[in-house]
């Protein structure tokens, strides 16, 4: 297993029989449900840094994070100090997520940030003075630093001749497709409790894992009330059909959804209401090796003093509170309350 060559004493604890079984089932599962990725092919140091941490310091994951090893500094806020009071183990808005950049443009206009939309950046060149020239299209803008949060692998076709290296560090950070599918089911019960569950390539290579979302959330399970699922679809069956060129419908996505809700979970009726999104290259994979192309595209920034930040889910982490702390940082920085790095 790839995994452990970045881990190589992860399976001390366990006999080689339990730890083969860790692997195919608990961390391939793991790997799947949060990058939708081959755990053979991601890093632990870079997508589950506790893990790594806690056995370069104790030798064994297991008695590393029974003794906090991984617990680097946190960031610290009311909202933060309410969750760990409270045990938060997920959260939402009751307006759904959206409510987020919503709230945020509300709160930056109204300040006279300018927010532009509809208009894709195509390119970033220098200026002799050290500022950058953004290409909008049809037009420019000019910027004394620029902030990306967009894929690495979109920033690397922006960037000039310049910064070719950085390019294609950025380049070699891919990401995989995900597809959506919530479900709704009337009159229905779940046959567990609990936020969801994981399923192992061995089992499904297509369904990564299903959210029980009026579990998490019943205030949001509207009117008239029903059950709410949500069915990830990814993996290797999904990779496969995007390689072959193939068309994707919906019908094909809604099918898998439905069969995985009737087989893992008993909900035999067709659902009242059912939503399809493919979102297309949505999480990156943090392989083998992407810590080096990290350092590699920091020094190159450091060394040529380049008013560039990046943040977003390419980098450290793709959950959303992950996003959210790498743009805080990135504005600190830019701000200078904080050092580069």
């Amino acid at each position: 297993m790839r995994l452990c060559t970045v881990l190589p004493s992860v399976a001390l604890d366990l006999s080689p029989s339990l730890s083969l079984k860790v692997a195919s089932l608990a961390m391939d599962s793991l790997c799947r449900g949060v990058f939708a990725g081959n755990s053979r092919e991601l890093s632990i140091r870079s997508c589950f840094p506790s893990l790594f941490q806690a056995e370069q310091t104790h030798r064994s994951v297991l008695l590393g994070l029974l003794l906090g090893a991984g617990r680097g500094p946190q960031p610290d806020s009311a909202l933060i100090r309410r969750a760990r009071a409270e045990r938060w183990s997920q959260w939402s808005l009751r307006g759904g997520l959206e409510t987020l950049p919503q709230a945020l443009n509300t709160h930056l206009t109204s300040r006279g940030v300018r927010v532009l939309r509809g208009q894709p950046v195509c390119g970033l060149s220098l200026q002799a003075e050290g500022r950058w020239k953004v290409s909008l299209g049809d037009s420019s803008l000019e910027a004394d630093h620029v902030i990306s949060a967009v894929p690495a692998s979109v920033l690397s076709g922006l960037l000039p001749a310049q910064a070719a290296p950085l390019a294609r560090a950025l380049s070699a950070i891919h990401a995989v497709s995900v597809a959506v599918v919530n479900l709704q089911y009337r009159g229905a019960r779940l046959p567990v409790q609990g936020f969801g569950h994981l399923v192992p390539s061995s089992e499904d290579p297509g369904v990564l894992g299903i959210v029980y979302d009026s579990v998490a959330f019943p205030e949001q399970d509207g009117s008239p009330p029903g059950l709410r699922v949500t069915v990830m679809l990814g993996g290797s069956w999904l990779h496969t059909l995007e390689a072959r060129g193939s068309v994707l419908p919906q019908e094909l996505f809604r099918q898998q959804a439905q069969q995985a809700a009737a087989t893992q979970l008993g909900l035999k009726e067709p659902p009242t209401h059912c939503l399809v999104h493919l979102h297309k290259n949505c999480i990156p994979q943090y392989t083998l090796g992407h810590w080096q192309k990290l350092e590699a595209a920091t020094q190159f920034l450091a060394s040529r003093r380049l008013p560039l930040t990046l943040a977003g889910a390419s980098y450290e982490g793709v959950a959303v509170n992950d996003c959210i702390e790498s743009g805080r940082q990135a504005a600190a920085r830019v701000l200078g309350s904080e050092p580069n790095g």
